[in-house]
């Protein structure tokens, strides 16, 4: 605005001196001075535009003022991308949840299958008037836990190490109901057998 403002004083400081040229040159008509011929236009300052752009205002020879603006530049809003995954790191996310799941199943399986032979061993083991026979039930029940062990460890969702262990602790607990019913007797070592794993 004090650019703008500036320019206006100008303009009408040259309106006026143009006008005192253009007298000046009227009374000295019959004088043929160099100052005689200096053409002015009348009107120059008031038909001139200004805008919010407008840099400076220059006068040159002839009386002729024009308006120096600045170039129009047009800003680019850049904004900034959303975070988002490469491919190869996205395909990589939803394969590792899909074996998540997966094995997720599978160990659950195991679990709930050991659960249900332990729960029926000592069901048996607590009744009484246990027959030897009721033991049939809980070897398929151990069958299908081994099953579903095994293919835990086959598809890598269980250590080789751990699906060993879980059946070895289904068999111990068989035999553990076996003796307590009297249904299994271990046999005895002899006596020189017992005092070699005794050194």
């Amino acid at each position: 605005m004090a650019t703008i403002v500036q320019c206006l004083s100008s303009c009408a400081t040259l309106n006026s001196k143009f006008k005192s040229l253009s007298l000046n040159g009227a009374s000295s008509s019959s004088s043929s001075s160099p100052t005689s011929s200096f053409s002015i236009r009348r009107g120059v300052c008031s038909s001139l535009s200004f805008a919010q752009s407008v840099s400076q205002c220059v006068a040159f020879s002839s009386g002729t003022m024009w308006v120096q603006k600045k170039p129009v530049r047009h800003s680019i809003v850049c904004e900034a991308a959303p975070t988002k995954k490469a491919d190869s790191a996205a395909k990589r996310a939803r394969q590792a949840e899909k074996r998540r799941v997966y094995n997720k199943s599978k160990k659950s399986e195991a679990r709930t299958r050991m659960k249900k032979v332990l729960e029926a061993l000592d069901g048996l083991k607590k009744k009484a008037d246990a027959v030897p026979d009721e033991i049939v039930t809980v070897e398929k029940l151990i069958g299908e836990a081994y099953s579903a062990i095994d293919k835990a460890v086959k598809v890598r969702a269980l250590h080789k190490n751990t699906g060993a262990r879980r059946k070895s602790r289904l068999a111990r607990r068989k035999k553990a109901v076996e003796i307590h019913h009297g249904w299994y007797i271990p046999a005895t070592a002899p006596p020189a057998e017992a005092a070699t794993m005794a050194a």
